[in-house]
């Protein structure tokens, strides 16, 4: 045991000689959780709050296009533009707006497209009565009525998700419009004298949504920007000691302070052992400094404060395993590099990639399929969905049991290769 903290005594002593080093570990890291999570906050804000203008060429003039465009003005993301520097707008003027950047979006309503689906709602009615037998089929039921097709102008920059999420709105908005005068026309024709009947037909909207939000007795719990960022972001910091561990090990070799070390009467699980621990006391501070992050001082600058509760435990522990997994990695890289040339530039390059594809910055439910099936591999994406099951799930230590295995699991098999590929290369 003696040796054991001597050797973590010797870490410590080196880590405090480099104070600019040390700052960086733990400074870097919350200034890129803050930062992240300013931008992220006021981009959803910018979502929410600000509305989108689209230019509306109305040449029907007609109950339909007064309809549509009611709808979309009284949305929460559309601000209906229908004059251009005091013009009003044409097809070529929008199309040229849009085309040049300066609109995201037009909606071009056709003529006539009032009369005409009046006219084809009170045929197909016409044509539906008269196969009943209640009146007769005339010339103008078999009249053909060309269709209608209302244009959507696009920004070219606009994203695919943008331009579903506008076409099948508007595609919503006519399938409701011609339900109801479908039953408008039913109910005329069926409606006697000029006195007011009662609606044969009910035209509210059987089928409805409602959103759920997930809960834990009576409190509703409401995922935010912080409870994303906090457990993302606290990973890739630990992750990032991946590189100052590797340069350590490196130095040790190139220096000859590792050939001193096995000369004395110390195995070489004492030596890692005292990495273990004082690296390990360092993911966890940083652990520990972004959680006060979110708790006390994100409410300060205008962000959601992020709520641990009784939790703190598992949160710990999670972080514990995410630390030994990240200082497995990085032993495992000190000692297959053999200058140290090779271990900061690695190291940094694969922190990144895990973090990619671990869902650090980007959801991995955003993410292609192929990709999704790749970030399995990342620890990085292990530790997350563990912090999500407890943040975002209200889960306890059984819940996080597959991922902190699979962590510990990553630990022991680079702390084995580490060892293994040390003996075999003194024993040669």
């Amino acid at each position: 045991m003696h040796k054991l903290l001597m050797s973590a005594y010797k870490e410590m002593l080196l880590l405090l000689r480099d104070l600019g080093g040390l700052a960086i570990l733990f400074v870097m890291p919350l200034v890129l959780i803050i930062t992240v999570t300013l931008i992220q906050d006021s981009s959803f804000k910018i979502v929410n709050n600000v509305k989108i203008p689209i230019l509306f060429v109305d040449n029907d003039k007609g109950d339909l296009s007064k309809t549509i465009r009611d709808n979309l003005q009284e949305s929460t993301l559309f601000e209906i533009v229908t004059q251009k520097n005091k013009i009003d707008l044409t097809e070529d003027i929008t199309k040229k707006a849009v085309l040049k950047g300066e609109y995201q979006l037009a909606v071009i309503i056709p003529k006539n497209i009032t009369i005409d689906l009046q006219r084809k709602v009170a045929q197909n009615v016409s044509n539906i009565l008269s196969e009943l037998g209640v009146e007769e089929d005339t010339i103008s039921n078999k009249e053909s009525i060309p269709d209608k097709e209302i244009k959507l102008y696009f920004d070219p920059a606009s994203q695919k998700a943008f331009k579903n999420a506008v076409m099948n709105s508007i595609d919503k908005m006519i399938a409701n419009i011609e339900s109801k005068s479908i039953y408008s026309a039913f109910q005329e024709e069926f409606s006697e004298g000029g006195e007011e009947e009662k609606p044969l037909f009910d035209e509210s909207s059987f089928i409805t949504f409602k959103e759920i939000n997930p809960k834990e007795g009576k409190e509703h719990i409401f995922p935010n920007s912080t409870q994303h960022n906090v457990p993302a972001w606290t990973l890739f910091a630990i992750f990032f000691i991946v590189i100052p561990l590797s340069i350590n090990i490196v130095k040790e070799k190139s220096q000859g302070t590792f050939v001193r070390l096995r000369t004395n009467p110390v195995s070489y699980a004492t030596v890692l052992g005292g990495k273990i621990i004082t690296y390990l006391s360092v993911c966890l501070i940083q652990f520990l400094l972004m959680l006060a992050v979110g708790v006390y001082l994100f409410p300060y600058l205008g962000l959601a404060a992020l709520e641990i509760g009784s939790s703190f435990m598992v949160l710990f522990i999670v972080a514990l395993f995410s630390g030994l997994a990240a200082i497995g990695f990085g032993i495992l890289l000190g000692t297959l590099a053999k200058t140290y040339e090779q271990a900061p530039p690695f190291g940094a390059t694969a922190v990144v990639i895990l973090a990619a594809i671990g869902g650090v910055w980007v959801p991995v439910f955003m993410m292609p399929k192929f990709m999704q099936t790749l970030s399995n591999i990342s620890p990085m994406s292990w530790g997350l969905n563990a912090f999500y099951d407890v943040f975002l799930r209200h889960g306890g230590i059984v819940e996080v049991l597959p991922e902190i295995g699979l962590l510990f699991l990553f630990f022991i098999i680079t702390i084995a290769i580490s060892i293994f590929y040390d003996e075999r290369k003194r024993a040669v």
